[in-house]
């Protein structure tokens, strides 16, 4: 998996969600993160048939919409999102949340049930890997309990101020993979902080470089969200410096009232049947 990603949520309009996968291919990115909910799929496809790049090159991810939980449903629904991005399989296909309408009370079940259709697509190999989405410990475990095959990534929302540390510490020692989807979430807010404007002239980076060399540096995969090619050449530059441990350790401990840890306990949107 390349470490960084290019994300298409709520790139829904035609040509400019089109114009978002061919130009993010042109600056270098190869790991494209999509999902069935986002609607877009055939559009992601579209770019990357015309960007030229191989798809034996690419990094493609998808997701299983909510309404589409339970064993029975995941062929189907695999199958679709395929068709739709015009590939032949999926290098990762995550649980895009572990609770959703009407398996309020039943969630251990729904996802035991759901993640045995996704164990014999990737034994398959119509899928390349497989994981999940906004899983915290409990979700987790309860797949663990109850399948083959450990959940190989989850992706959160991560970012200075929203941490999930006790989640992401549980997958480091059970080798699952953590992504980050809006790490830049709060880039207005830090934008305009002092420490950190004097990291971004100290190393010669933008906030938004800072914010995504900090997710690299704690060993998680950030998936950034873009259509404008100027932020996406600016996006991939962060692999030629590091962030040192003093100010690591300010980004990891700040703290704003406007991000809070998620409850990924109760039934989370997209809801889209």
């Amino acid at each position: 998996m390349p470490l960084l990603g290019y994300g298409t949520w709520r790139n829904k309009v035609p040509e400019e969600c089109v114009q978002g996968v061919k130009d993010a291919l042109a600056i270098g990115f190869r790991h494209v993160d999509c999902a069935s909910a986002y609607l877009n799929e055939e559009l992601v496809g579209q770019g990357i048939r015309e960007s030229g790049v191989p798809r034996g090159e690419l990094f493609i991810t998808s997701k299983l919409r909510n309404a589409a939980h339970g064993y029975n449903n995941v062929r189907r629904e695999v199958e679709a999102s395929l068709q739709r991005l015009g590939t032949d399989y999926l290098d990762l296909y995550l649980i895009h949340w572990p609770v959703v309408e009407g398996h309020g009370e039943d969630w251990d079940l729904d996802n035991a049930e759901t993640w045995r259709a996704f164990e014999e697509l990737y034994d398959e190999g119509l899928l390349k890997a497989i994981g999940v989405s906004n899983f915290s410990i409990p979700h987790l475990q309860n797949l663990m309990d109850h399948s083959l095959i450990t959940p190989m990534v989850n992706q959160l929302l991560i970012h200075p101020g929203v941490l999930q540390q006790d989640t992401v510490a549980f997958c480091r020692n059970n080798g699952i993979v953590v992504e980050a989807y809006s790490p830049l979430a709060p880039l207005k807010v830090l934008a305009h902080d002092e420490r950190v404007q004097a990291m971004a002239q100290k190393y010669g980076k933008s906030a938004a470089q800072i914010l995504l060399r900090f997710d690299v540096q704690n060993g998680i995969v950030p998936l950034t969200k873009t259509v404008h090619k100027e932020r996406m050449a600016e996006n991939i530059q962060i692999f030629d410096f590091s962030i040192d441990d003093e100010d690591m350790r300010y980004l990891n401990h700040w703290q704003h009232p406007d991000f809070k840890e998620p409850d990924n306990s109760h039934e989370r949107p997209p809801q889209i049947n």
